[in-house]
């Protein structure tokens, strides 16, 4: 359903006067989808519901028959009423205002061989880029922790390329306990810490048939002493000595990347 806006204050566009207020989108239950790209995985995941589509003319242009098909409304209007509404210019010309898919159950990944899991990761550029290295190396979910950063923010979904339309997650509440329902279910758990007593990842063997969640911790605080207690093995990446650390998201990726070598071998 297209219609056309040509002026900033017409009341269709209320919502998204707030798309740069999580809190607010929050509390009502939505959250933005920014680009195109983001916007047409968005279409082509159905996992959340389309509230509406807010394009200029030449993203109405691009995206064509994926926004024609769509139930909800899509408001076309010109890119400097867009930005006026918005307050920013990352979106190229397309955002979408969707429901919040609920949070997986513990139940849902019951098959899972492969889980990332986050503590304490509030920057939403390591949360997106966390789950778009999970989606490369064929994680099947995410657990997050509950200081960890929210996955359908604006900015860890466009980081995410949107996979963070597609990969199950869930947050658990009771965290590290949480974890023990996994160990209950064969699960390995292998922390990646840089603790000079830890295994190197060049050393540590993962069987192919292994059900393994990869555990990572904020950079410079690390994962917490509780969690470190509960894994099965704590990992570290050798790296140069002038060097402090590895970002989050590279180092999660060398790790996933080598769990899934061993997987196809």
């Amino acid at each position: 359903m297209i219609e056309r806006i040509g002026a900033q204050d017409d009341p269709r566009l209320d919502a998204y006067r707030y798309v740069g207020d999580p809190q607010w989108l929050l509390t009502r239950g939505l959250f933005v989808a920014e680009g195109r790209l983001v916007v047409s995985r968005l279409l082509e995941a159905g996992r959340a519901a389309v509230v509406s589509v807010l394009v200029t003319p030449p993203a109405l242009a691009a995206l064509g028959e994926r926004l024609d098909a769509l139930a909800a409304p899509v408001y076309v209007c010109d890119q400097q009423i867009l930005n006026r509404i918005t307050g920013f210019n990352f979106h190229r010309g397309c955002l979408a205002l969707a429901r919040r898919p609920p949070s997986q159950p513990l139940t849902a990944f019951a098959e899972a061989t492969r889980l990332l899991a986050l503590e304490g990761v509030g920057n939403p550029d390591n949360v997106g880029g966390l789950l778009r290295a999970a989606a490369a190396f064929g994680v099947d979910g995410i657990l997050f922790d509950p200081r960890s950063g929210d996955p359908l923010y604006r900015k860890a979904i466009r980081t995410s390329m949107g996979a963070a339309l597609v990969m199950p997650w869930v947050r658990l509440m009771s965290w590290p306990a949480d974890l023990e329902w996994f160990r209950a279910r064969g699960f390995h758990i292998a922390a990646l810490t840089p603790h000079p007593d830890a295994t190197s990842v060049h050393a540590l063997t993962v069987r192919p048939d292994a059900r393994l969640i990869v555990l990572v911790g904020a950079e410079g605080e690390g994962l917490s002493d509780a969690v470190l207690a509960l894994a099965d093995d704590r990992v570290r990446i050798p790296i140069a000595s002038a060097v402090d650390s590895l970002n989050v998201t590279v180092a999660a990726s060398i790790m996933l990347a080598l769990a899934d070598r061993e997987r196809h071998r």
